[in-house]
């Protein structure tokens, strides 16, 4: 077969490539542009074609373009013609992202041509900085072990001395100075314990355990000593599923959290536990990095405190890292927490926005009676693959790896997929629209619009649509005279088959 449109097979084969692919004059003016450009960028083909390439470059680079360009044409020179070089991208809705661009020239007729090919780096810039954080923690981890083991050594001779010496001494005002200089040797001790806590060099007494009945001591606790400001609340799970894990060191790691949430609350709030059986699988490892697939115990300790920027959040875990004021603290609470739950083949997450509050989960391998359940909400997953029935979902998600994730969840189950990565944006789109379904916000995102003010206005303007809302935040803590007593909040990270049965309650709610 021949086939003589040149031009149709040359769209034909932009098209059928997966990466993203425009070509553009000698003046940066788009030729033309395949449907995986289109995309990358939020545009569609015929709203590129004709524009010019500086719209889809950030204005630092934009008002270099130009140069760049004419001073290649004048004089030849080769400084990004031929080669790969990583640069960053702007899409229609403002968001900058990474990109690495290979550019080739074409000599055509005397005219000259770019072909440009792009590859979006999000992912990979985010792996990259999960495996540095992560090699950062292991090379922090093996300092403080050594540091704590050595310094635990002189501890011992130092301890040592003073009990003989107390033992010998008679006189009161010598006694007293030896058990003052005893009591602060063993504060260095247990400081030392920490770290090796932390370092993962301590053996744990690993046991059996049942995680409700562990948490339920320390909730009774607590109500007894944290400060009359803050209430404590939990919620545990009927079903809950059995780990392996040292009840003391557990213990310790609840009331440490316990004790940073209520630092986070000058003002007062909420600290609530919660604990529920979780399946990890490949769509939540597109979510956190780093953690095995399998069925955990998971350990939520959340609060209504201030909050932590992603600076701090990124740190929260390394030893002596705080943000209290010199001598209020010893920055070895949450990395005492990581090293336990990392000796202990688990894992730690954190989700924290500013003025909002924060949730600390610790997730524990389940024990093996957790298998057969695994396998039934696997099952589950098949139930609801024609859940969508064509109908059309807007997608409203700040983290772009996040939204990723969620539209090819949604795709999945035969959803058509439009999205936003702001309540505001989202906003503009109904305003223009009136064939979508559902609207499926996570809960804070950046903007002057929250998901829960824009799920306010459509239930004030548009009562009609349907509103779902995620977050990462324990729905217990989340204030209900902001997102409605009755709001239904699917919480991060889900399961497919979780998702699946969140949508179809908010439709079976609302069908007529």
């Amino acid at each position: 077969m021949e086939i003589e449109d040149d031009g149709a097979v040359l769209l034909a084969l932009l098209d059928a490539a997966v990466d993203a692919i425009l070509i553009s004059d000698q003046s940066g003016t788009i030729l033309r542009v395949n449907k995986a450009a289109a995309t990358l960028f939020g545009h569609t083909v015929e709203g590129l074609t004709g524009q010019n390439v500086k719209v889809l470059m950030p204005q630092s680079m934009a008002v270099q373009h130009d140069g760049f360009l004419r001073h290649h044409l004048e004089t030849g020179e080769k400084r990004i013609i031929g080669l790969g070089r990583d640069v960053e991208g702007i899409r229609a809705d403002g968001t900058i992202f990474p990109l690495h661009l290979s550019v080739g020239r074409a000599d055509i007729a005397g005219e000259v041509a770019f072909v440009g090919i792009l590859h979006d780096q999000s992912r990979r810039r985010a792996a990259e900085e999960a495996a540095a954080r992560s090699q950062r923690m292991d090379a922090i981890g093996q300092m403080t072990g050594g540091i704590a083991h050595d310094f635990n050594n002189l501890l011992a001779v130092v301890i040592g001395n003073l009990e003989l010496l107390e033992m010998d001494e008679t006189r009161e005002k010598s006694r007293a100075m030896i058990t003052d200089a005893l009591e602060a040797a063993e504060l260095g001790a247990d400081l030392t314990s920490r770290l090796m806590a932390f370092a993962r060099t301590t053996n744990l007494k690993l046991d059996t355990v049942a995680m409700n009945d562990e948490v339920s001591r320390a909730v009774s606790m607590l109500r007894r000593t944290i400060g009359a400001h803050v209430t404590v609340e939990a919620a545990l799970a009927d079903d809950l599923w059995h780990t392996r894990a040292d009840a003391t060191q557990l213990q310790t790691a609840v009331l440490n959290l316990a004790l940073n949430a209520q630092d986070a609350m000058p003002n007062g709030g909420k600290v609530f536990f919660e604990t529920r059986n979780v399946v990890l699988d490949d769509s939540y490892i597109a979510q956190e990095i780093g953690i095995d697939t399998g069925s955990y115990v998971r350990l939520s300790v959340s609060d209504t405190g201030e909050g932590m920027s992603p600076e701090t959040r990124n740190r929260a875990m390394e030893p002596f890292f705080t943000t209290k004021p010199t001598g209020e603290g010893t920055g070895l609470g949450l990395s005492m927490v990581y090293g336990f739950v990392k000796q202990s083949s688990g894992h730690v997450t954190i989700y924290s926005e500013l003025g909002q509050g924060t949730t600390i989960s610790l997730y524990f391998p389940a024990s093996m009676d957790a298998k057969t359940k695994e396998v039934a909400a696997k099952d589950d997953d098949q139930a609801y693959g024609t859940i969508g029935a064509d109908r059309l979902i807007l997608l409203v998600e700040d983290d772009v790896r996040v939204m990723r994730l969620s539209k090819a969840r949604l795709l999945a189950f035969g959803f058509r997929c439009i999205t936003a990565e702001t309540a505001d944006a989202a906003w503009a789109i109904l305003q223009e629209r009136d064939d979508i379904d559902l609207v499926f916000t996570d809960l804070v995102m950046p903007g002057k619009m929250t998901g829960h003010d824009l799920a306010k206005r459509i239930a004030a303007e548009k009562p009609q649509l349907r509103v779902l809302m995620t977050s990462g935040f324990f729905e217990g803590v989340l204030r209900a005279e902001e997102i409605g007593a009755d709001t239904a909040i699917l919480r991060k990270p889900y399961r497919q088959a979780e998702l699946a049965q969140a949508l179809q309650a908010v439709f079976d709610e609302t069908a007529p």
